[in-house]
């Protein structure tokens, strides 16, 4: 039982998947806290600036639009860098590996040898007769 959950860890795209998780998870770090403390400010700067800058107020209820918008952002970023480094690249190795299989299956096939020693032995046969 142990085996196969030791092959089962060490197989190689289990370690990838692992590997890229950590990674994602700390670019998606990166990435809100940039928005956080650059695009967010901007954001509420634009929106009036000051306390409830990017937020309005009703009855004493702060709705933070700004962070809503921050969100979107970030989320874009992150879908757009996902999408150019690990989606296209993927999706062009696929069709590149998919039209290397449609060249490989429009080959002929080379005939089997017992086929192509009848053949030769039609020909001698028709050669004979002439």
């Amino acid at each position: 039982m142990l085996k196969g959950f030791k092959e089962f860890i060490l197989r190689g795209n289990v370690i990838d998947l692992a590997i890229a998780v950590v990674v994602g998870a700390a670019f998606t770090g990166i990435v809100t806290q940039l928005t956080k403390s650059f695009i967010q400010p901007l954001i509420q700067v634009f929106g009036g600036g000051g306390i409830h800058g990017g937020a309005f107020v009703i009855h004493g209820v702060a709705f933070d639009w700004a962070a809503f918008i921050n969100s979107l952002i970030n989320f874009l970023i992150i879908a757009a860098v996902l999408y150019f480094l690990i989606v296209l690249p993927i999706n062009r190795i696929a069709a590149h590996r998919h039209r290397a299989e449609a060249v490989a299956d429009a080959a002929p096939t080379p005939d089997p040898e017992d086929l192509v020693l009848l053949r030769e032995i039609r020909d001698l046969l028709r050669a004979q007769k002439l």
